[in-house]
């Protein structure tokens, strides 16, 4: 979930919601990749969640980072729910998840040493305090009732307006994880180019990065428990946005579409106004129940896009939402995936072709199956295996068109990051698929076994 925003001035006129998000282009040369991913505390004799406090807690390890690794102190309400250094931070998902918000950087190469050097920092203060942290799409045993909600003012509201809009909202908030990529565009052709891939292709995401078989110990008949999590969230702010395969879409057709979503909060002098389901419209005319006569500003409208969920969505960059959250590898293979198809622009082109002949009932019947079936999926003639395979490829050739080195030179390009993508399109098989083979196999329906053998 997203930290407040800062830095907007004062709404004038309407045309100011849509120049927000396109003040984000900028050229081929500024283009960057932010890497953001999330992962479940556990302690390691027990089993069980970490709480926020204690001995063995969140607070533990953040405090753990902030003391030992040079973080500074992100607070709330006296509250330690976050770190900041070197333009990435790290924060608290609703049920303690623990998420890096990697710093905008050049290559894959950085972005992967930026999780790997987090990562280790993490295991380093779990080890001294007996945690662990383990890269899942959803919590495979833990109730609703076991995961405890972060001392956060935003989800507090939140977690009470889920119940009257969905059946999973609070199941997305405490109990799923996620890694995404966040990229930039030129101009608002090359956001609708890219936007429309990203929407279109986030169920091959899906199926590739599929690692949430399990859910209250126990086999949950899809593939992605995470993806089906979010298709019954809440309607006004999920989905694949079949209007931006319209003809004519563009920033202003955006800003609407987030005018219509319900507003969650307004955020004001380090607290969070209850604005749940009130219009941002009524907000611009200064009618807002919450705040009566009061105008917004350039930073409530970025707050307010950060309560939008689509499958792909628009700040002042495009982020990739579609994958669960996984092993060390998977972590780099998912930006890996996203820049190969997005920053070449014969890739770009081919990705494009890949999908375009696509209808909206076609996107959004390979979003639900790619859930359930992974790379299994066919609809309607298509078989994502096949898809899969292909769009792989095109990111490959893209990663080799940037030719962007590491290692010192040693490496010559990023391809060897998809290598875990690679293997599953020659196998077959996700990581969900070796879950549930160890599952009915080796751990003989143990699902304890996940722990030590797939923790970081």
């Amino acid at each position: 979930m997203s930290i407040p925003q800062s830095g907007g001035g004062p709404i004038e006129h309407h045309d100011q919601l849509a120049e927000y998000m396109a003040s984000g282009c900028k050229p081929k040369d500024d283009w960057r990749i932010g890497t953001e991913h999330e992962k479940f505390g556990y302690c390691k004799d027990t089993l069980k969640p970490i709480p926020y406090e204690g001995e063995r807690s969140i607070l533990a390890v953040l405090e753990g980072l902030r003391d030992g690794h040079g973080w500074a102190p992100v607070e709330e309400g006296g509250k330690l729910i976050g770190l900041e250094k070197d333009g990435a931070n790290v924060s608290l998902e609703p049920g303690g998840q623990l998420e890096l918000s990697g710093a905008p950087v050049e290559t894959i190469h950085e972005t992967c040493d930026e999780v790997n050097a987090h990562l280790r920092d993490v295991k380093d203060i779990a080890d001294k305090v007996g945690v662990g942290f383990i890269g899942l799409g959803a919590a495979p045993i833990w109730t609703h009732d076991q995961m405890p909600l972060m001392p956060k003012g935003r989800y507090k509201l939140m977690d009470s307006y889920m119940q009257t809009v969905g059946t999973m909202g609070q199941t997305m908030m405490r109990r799923t994880c996620t890694v995404q990529v966040n990229l930039d565009f030129s101009s608002e052709a090359d956001m609708v180019k890219k936007f429309r891939v990203a929407l279109a292709l986030q169920p091959v995401a899906t199926a590739l990065f599929a690692n949430s078989p399990f859910f209250e110990g126990k086999p949950n008949g899809h593939k992605s428990w995470r993806a089906r999590v979010w298709r019954d969230l809440d309607p006004a702010r999920t989905g694949m946005l079949p209007f931006v395969f319209d003809e004519g879409f563009g920033f202003e057709q955006y800003a609407d579409y987030a005018l219509d979503v319900p507003m969650y909060f307004v955020y004001r002098d380090g607290k969070y106004i209850n604005a749940l389901g009130q219009s941002f419209r009524d907000f611009l005319r200064g009618e807002l129940p919450a705040l009566p006569g009061e105008k917004p500003t350039l930073s409530d409208w970025a707050d307010h896009l950060t309560t939008i969920f689509p499958e792909a969505r628009i700040k002042k960059f495009m982020e990739m939402r579609g994958a669960d959250g996984g092993p060390w590898r998977r972590l780099c293979a998912l930006p890996a995936f996203w820049v190969g198809l997005m920053y070449d622009q014969p890739s770009l082109d081919a990705a494009w072709d890949l999908c375009k002949s696509w209808d909206a009932e076609t996107r959004e019947a390979l979003r639900v199956a790619a859930s359930i079936d992974g790379l299994q999926t066919k609809v309607n003639g298509i078989n994502l295996h096949d898809i899969a395979r292909q769009a792989v490829a095109i990111s490959e050739a893209g990663l080799k068109a940037r030719a962007r080195s590491g290692g010192g030179g040693m490496i010559p390009d990023e391809t060897h990051f998809l290598n875990a993508l690679n293997e599953s399109i020659e196998t077959g098989k996700t990581p969900a698929d070796e879950l549930l083979e160890h599952f009915n196999g080796d751990w003989n329906g143990n699902l304890d076994r996940i722990y030590a053998e797939y923790s970081y």
